[in-house]
């Protein structure tokens, strides 16, 4: 099932109009759509190097938006689609999740929002749980920001290459940045 959404992404990101459906995947895929926008924005990067900034911009905000739907999902539905988020596959991160909001609140979006762990879960749980909003909107814009921007410029300036091998140091990069800011959110707690 993976495969073939994956497959029908990278048809997406050769469309004429792939920039609206980057939008519209980047936005879908932080609250509820399990492809993350990565695999088209890396092609589109790579076909217009000198505008991934803007894809980059448009994958951004999409996310972002994606996210505060996510969030309201969790904050309005949560009763509603708990039972079938129990049966699925997203039961233990929604748990890791929540466990994460209790120990690191805004950090966890941060580093959700970065990293390959699901976004789309955190922002559920964020809203679940009542967190601030304008905290989780800002931890959303410098994770889903950082993360896209990087992907971009990574790929306009790598090319072709560097594209084939993306997931691979997606995922390093997004575990180093978890390493890093847990590290830092232990020192600071120690610090207090």
């Amino acid at each position: 099932m993976f495969q073939k959404l994956y497959d029908r992404v990278i048809l997406w990101s050769k469309h004429r109009h792939a920039v609206k459906l980057l939008f519209a995947l980047s936005f879908a895929e932080s609250s509820f759509f399990p492809v993350p926008p990565d695999v088209m924005l890396a092609p589109m990067a790579l076909a217009r190097p000198k505008q991934a900034l803007r894809f980059a911009l448009w994958t951004t905000l999409a996310s972002v938006l994606g996210g505060v739907f996510g969030y309201a999902i969790g904050f309005f539905l949560f009763d509603g689609i708990e039972p079938w988020l129990k049966t699925s596959h997203y039961w233990e991160a929604y748990r890791t999740a929540t466990a994460w909001f209790g120990e690191w609140g805004f950090w966890a979006v941060l580093v959700a929002g970065f990293s390959p762990i699901p976004y789309k879960v955190f922002t559920i749980a964020a809203g679940a749980l009542n967190m601030v909003f304008v905290p989780f909107v800002l931890a959303s814009v410098l994770g889903r920001g950082g993360r896209f921007f990087l992907v971009a410029m990574l790929i306009a300036a790598g090319g072709e290459r560097l594209e084939t091998r993306l997931r691979e140091y997606m995922d390093r990069l997004g575990w180093a940045l978890v390493a890093v800011v847990m590290a830092g959110g232990l020192i600071y707690s120690f610090m207090r």
